[in-house]
C-alpha cells in the first residue's frame, strides 16, 4: 500500500433496497480509506436527489490515482423504482459482487464492504443464494468461512448460519465445530490483532443439555472437541449455557463467543449494538465487512435510515486493511 490509504471496494447491493440510499449518503463523508462505490450511478443520483444530498464523485479511474471517494460504474438491467424488486436486476447485484470480489483477490482492493441484498429476489430469477457469506466462500474455493458480527463490545460467531433450526443439531459435528473454531481463533489474530483470542462456546441446547437430560450434544460434540482445541493451546471454553454464556459477568473475559445458530447468538447482539454493529466473513482470502440489517424497501428513498452500521463497516474494514498492510 505504500503512502497511499487503503482502497475499498463498497458494493450498493440490491438497487431496490437503502443500499444506493446509504452509499449517497456517505459519498459526502471522508473516511481513512478511500472509497470506491460500485452501482448503478443513476440509481445512487437519483436516491440522493430523493434524500436532498449532492452526489457528484467522479468516475474510478484505477488504484494508484483514485481519490477519496469515486464510482465504479455498473449499469442495472431495467430502470430502479425505489422498493420494488425486479428479478430482471438479480444479475446486476452479483455483477457488483464479484468485481468487488474480483479486485480484491487481485489486490487492486484491499477490502470489500456490502450493503444488503436481497436473497429472495436473487432466488426468484433462478440464481441460488442463501446469503453474501456462502456465496463468497464458494466463489473463493474456501472450504470453511465464519460469520461474526461484532459491535455494543461484543463479537458474535456462528457456528451454523442460514438454516432452518430442525436442520442444526445434525450439521453440528465435531468436524465442523473444530474447523469453525480454528477460522475464528485464526481470524481473530489476523484480523483482529488479538494476541491469544479468548473464546467462549455456547452448548446447542437449554441449559447446555443439563448433563445429557436435554440433550447429548453437548456431551458427545461440542465438549470433547473444546478439550482437543484446549489442551492443543487455544484459549477456548465451554460448553456454556447460552442465557448465561450471554452475560456481561461472562462476556467480560472473552475476546469472542461462538454460539451454535443463527437466533442464539444474533438477537443478543443486535440489542446491544443494532444500527452499529458489523457483519465480518472470517476465513476468506480477502476482507469483507457487512451491515447488519436488510434492505428495508419500505424505506428505500424516503423515511428515516441510519447509515451507522454501514459506517462501521467501513471503518473496520479499514483497520484490518490497515493491519494486514
Amino acid at each position: 500500500m505504500g503512502t497511499m490509504p487503503p482502497l475499498l471496494a463498497l458494493t450498493a447491493g440490491e438497487p431496490a433496497g437503502i443500499g444506493p440510499d446509504l452509499c449517497a449518503l456517505l459519498s459526502g463523508e471522508r473516511f481513512d480509506a478511500r472509497l470506491v462505490i460500485l452501482g448503478d450511478r443513476a440509481t445512487l443520483a437519483a436516491r440522493a436527489r430523493e434524500r436532498g444530498v449532492p452526489f457528484e464523485i467522479p468516475d474510478y479511474p484505477g488504484r494508484a490515482s483514485a481519490p477519496a471517494v469515486s464510482l465504479l460504474p455498473i449499469p442495472v438491467a431495467v430502470p430502479v423504482i425505489a422498493g420494488q424488486l425486479d428479478a430482471a436486476n438479480a444479475r446486476h447485484v452479483l455483477a457488483l459482487l464479484d468485481r468487488a470480489l474480483d479486485g480484491c483477490v487481485a489486490g487492486e482492493f484491499d477490502a470489500m464492504v456490502t450493503a444488503p441484498v436481497q436473497k429472495s429476489i436473487l432466488n426468484e430469477a433462478g440464481i441460488p443464494f442463501t446469503g453474501h457469506t456462502e456465496y463468497l466462500a464458494q466463489r473463493t474455493g474456501t472450504t470453511q468461512v465464519v460469520m461474526l458480527l461484532a459491535g455494543g463490545g461484543l463479537r458474535v460467531a456462528l457456528a451454523t448460519t442460514h438454516l432452518p433450526l430442525a436442520a442444526v443439531a445434525a450439521t453440528i459435528t465435531q468436524e465442523l465445530l473444530r474447523s469453525v473454531l480454528r477460522v475464528l481463533e485464526g481470524d481473530l489474530r489476523k484480523r483482529f490483532g488479538i494476541a491469544v483470542p479468548r473464546i467462549l462456546v455456547a452448548g446447542l441446547n437449554p441449559h447446555a443439555g443439563e448433563s445429557g437430560y436435554l440433550g447429548r450434544e453437548e456431551i458427545e460434540v461440542i465438549a470433547p472437541v473444546v478439550a482437543e482445541l484446549a489442551r492443543s493451546g487455544m484459549a477456548v471454553s465451554g460448553p456454556y449455557p447460552a442465557d448465561t454464556l450471554f452475560t456481561p459477568r461472562m462476556l467480560a473475559g472473552a475476546d469472542a463467543a461462538l454460539a451454535m445458530f443463527h437466533d442464539q447468538g444474533l438477537p443478543v447482539l443486535k440489542y446491544a449494538a443494532f444500527g452499529s454493529a458489523v457483519n465480518v466473513t472470517l476465513g476468506l482470502p480477502v476482507i469483507r465487512t457487512s451491515v447488519d440489517h436488510g434492505t428495508a424497501l419500505d424505506l428505500a428513498g424516503h423515511g428515516a435510515i441510519d447509515a451507522g452500521s454501514l459506517r462501521e463497516a467501513i471503518a473496520l474494514a479499514f483497520e484490518m486493511a490497515a493491519r494486514a498492510g
